[in-house]
């Protein structure tokens, strides 16, 4: 019932005027793509982001010229970034938000996989919008997270995999071994060189507690169907060691890694996933069946919650929407205001 209501909610893409905003340090950003899109884009709508401030101008600008629709190129972090600095914006000017486009010209690539845009077809996918050949939209349901809007966070593990990449990455460009340093090859140099064993040479994952804040929440099998009795507000929904809690929205965390295969399966929910007490050499044994969702283990727990808050033993690294965010002992994840993305996947059947 979830999911076909997802479905149904699918509505009509009404035209409009279009922004498309890159970010200018992006390294898939390119001369080619640059002159690409000056050919199917007027100049007065196309921006290019190259600092904090003038991004910020830039999202000034598009809610001050009420675009119904809004671009944005690169990954999941500047899409977070660019979704928070509009939404802001419109609200301070009580504007209605536009419906979002996203161009896969970034690392991650969660939501452009959510939406069929992930490759490198970005012109194409464009073009096809601006032609009317992607005539949908569907919700996107983010989570809120210390003041932000963002399709997925997480504490623990991948985060920490995250600061050793851009460690990597950091480290070789430039150099002979730049290519190395990024997409695939660099996350799994990453894990290889710095996280898997500095993870094997800890004692013990840190203790963690997780309560719902939220309405009554559930615990999913294998399959992602509710079992047990709801977790009522103010109860916990798990309590022991950790070695990532993170929740999402989106199924995917980018490169097709399908890290939370019940994220959209339930509206107004998010997908929390609690890797607690894995061996590090079940984990590594078991990537194919990590990276396709299909991974099962006594210490892998997930629940479907409105809102939870997250402690810690001891300060443990953060990520929000690929992005690298320091480190915390405690965070509140939950809920947040969807919005409208275009949708170029295929319709699907409604079931019977």
């Amino acid at each position: 019932m979830e999911i076909a209501a997802r479905i149904r909610e699918r509505a009509p893409l009404q035209a409009g005027r279009t922004a498309v905003l890159l970010n200018a340090n992006a390294r898939q950003v390119t001369d080619q793509v640059r002159r690409g899109l000056s050919r199917i884009v007027p100049s007065e709508d196309l921006f290019f982001s190259r600092s904090p401030d003038e991004a910020r101008l830039i999202a000034e600008t598009v809610v001050a010229r009420r675009y119904d629709t809004v671009f944005t190129g690169g990954g999941d972090g500047t899409f977070v970034h660019w979704v928070n600095s509009i939404l802001d914006g419109a609200e301070r000017l009580r504007a209605p938000a536009p419906t979002f486009g996203v161009l896969a010209l970034g690392t991650g690539n969660a939501v452009a996989e959510v939406v069929g845009t992930r490759g490198s077809d970005h012109l194409q996918h464009l073009q096809a919008f601006l032609q009317g050949r992607a005539p949908r939209t569907r919700r996107l349901d983010l989570v809120a997270c210390e003041g932000r809007r963002t399709p997925f966070a997480g504490l623990g593990i991948d985060a920490a995999v995250l600061n050793d990449y851009n460690w990597l990455k950091s480290k070789l460009r430039g150099g002979a071994l730049d290519g190395l340093g990024t997409g695939i090859p660099g996350y799994g140099l990453a894990i290889a060189l710095r996280s898997a064993p500095r993870f094997l040479l800890e004692r013990r994952p840190a203790y963690c507690e997780i309560v719902n804040t939220g309405r009554a929440a559930w615990r999913l099998d294998g399959r992602g169907h509710p079992v047990g009795l709801p977790v009522g507000p103010g109860e916990l929904l798990y309590a022991g060691p950790c070695l990532m809690a993170a929740a999402s929205t989106v199924p995917f965390y980018g490169f097709g890694l399908k890290a939370f295969p019940h994220a959209a399966s339930r509206a107004g929910m998010m997908q929390v996933r609690v890797a607690g007490n894995i061996p590090i050499s079940t984990l590594l044994a078991n990537v194919p069946r990590i990276w396709s969702g299909q991974f099962t283990h006594p210490g892998l727990h997930d629940f479907h919650a409105e809102r939870v808050h997250v402690s810690f033993e001891r300060p443990i690294p953060l990520q929000l929407g690929g992005d690298a965010e320091g480190w915390r002992e405690e965070l509140g994840l939950g809920m947040a205001r969807p919005v409208e993305l275009v949708d170029f996947q295929p319709p699907q059947p409604l079931p019977n």
